[in-house]
């Protein structure tokens, strides 16, 4: 029974970001998240040590979430006491032992920050809307994927508008759905806020540009770190819902790899096998010219069944990242 709250937390949380995503009208963590780093990053991304000044900041702001979070659900299990005349379930801030009793107020809102934290709806809704918009006109497509993406878009062509989505459909599936799971499922809903406060700085900060080179480095590190084992997982999950598990491996070990980021090349890899397309190159982010190794080497068009495929297996590996998290709780609370 230990285990019950925290895994109806997650799949009520998990089920919300199926039917919610993220509208617009509802306040978002992240952009307080976005805030906070934009008021940091004016007052100190200037003058000596800004790759000091940047470290320091983006661990700052990570510690302050990780703490603010477990500190929320404290409160709410010390209010959970005060009136637990009907419940007895146990929920813990980090899933430790010995820390007191939930009620469905403290589940209500772990549940909420796990929503908060999935972003796997809007990531496919606007993939979707990417292909539609450029389907109907090259500049629609143009507008519409700079919505998602980083680089410069003015120039892209149909082609490139496609699979620039279908990178960050690989990519962010990771960055938004898996690697949350992870740290929810190695510590907890504290882990998993502390986590988006990671990738939403690596997001602002985390590029290899001039203004970002030095304040954005440590940023960019730590996010390598905590998006490590997470990218790779996906990678492995992709193929294996995409049924093209030992050549897909394969795929990967020889493309995982050729990318700028040491994380985001293996959902890469993965999704281009699964599909025997190819991915990266060059790209303009802004105004300067990065240069991005392929990933595989079909060049050939990509079209709307192509999307429809990947969405599918963007779902199925949500379940089986779900299933796994949920097992992973259980085991804990009941080993």
């Amino acid at each position: 029974m230990m285990a019950l709250p925290h895994i109806l937390a997650l799949l009520a949380g998990w089920t919300l970001d199926l039917l919610l995503g993220d509208p617009a009208w509802l306040p978002h963590p992240v952009v307080w998240f976005g805030k906070m780093i934009s008021f940091g990053e004016k007052r100190l991304n200037r003058g000596h040590h800004r790759k000091l000044k940047g470290g320091i900041m983006a661990i700052t702001l990570i510690t302050f979430v990780f703490a603010a979070t477990y500190v929320l659900i404290y409160a709410c299990e010390s209010v959970s006491i005060a009136f637990r005349n009907t419940s007895a379930w146990y929920l813990s801030p980090l899933g430790e032992r010995g820390g007191g009793f939930s009620t469905i107020l403290t589940t209500i809102l772990s549940a909420i920050l796990i929503f908060y934290c999935l972003a796997g709806t809007t990531l496919v809704r606007e993939v979707r809307d990417v292909f539609h918009a450029v389907d109907r006109s090259l500049d629609e497509g143009r507008k519409q994927v700079a919505r998602i993406v980083g680089r410069d878009t003015s120039q892209l062509t149909a082609q490139e508008i496609r699979t620039a989505a279908l990178e960050t459909l690989a990519e962010n599936l990771s960055d938004g759905v898996i690697a949350p799971l992870f740290w929810l499922a190695v510590l907890g809903v504290p882990g998993m806020m502390a986590y988006k406060m990671v990738n939403t700085l690596d997001s602002m900060i985390g590029y290899r540009t001039e203004r970002y080179r030095q304040f954005g480095c440590i940023a960019a590190r730590i996010d390598d770190v905590a998006n490590y084992l997470p990218a790779r997982i996906t990678a492995l999950f992709m193929v294996a819902a995409g049924g093209n598990l030992r050549s897909g491996i394969r795929f990967i070990a020889k493309y995982g790899h050729r990318h700028a980021s040491p994380n985001s090349g293996y959902p890469e890899a993965a999704l281009a096998s699964i599909l025997n397309c190819r991915f990266g190159g060059p790209h303009i982010y802004f105004g300067e010219l990065i240069d991005k190794p392929y990933i595989g080497t079909n060049d050939r068009p990509l079209t709307t069944p192509d999307m429809q495929r990947a969405i599918l297996i963007n779902r199925m590996v949500e379940v089986m990242a779900v299933i796994v998290c949920a097992v992973s709780i259980y085991v804990r609370y009941n080993w």
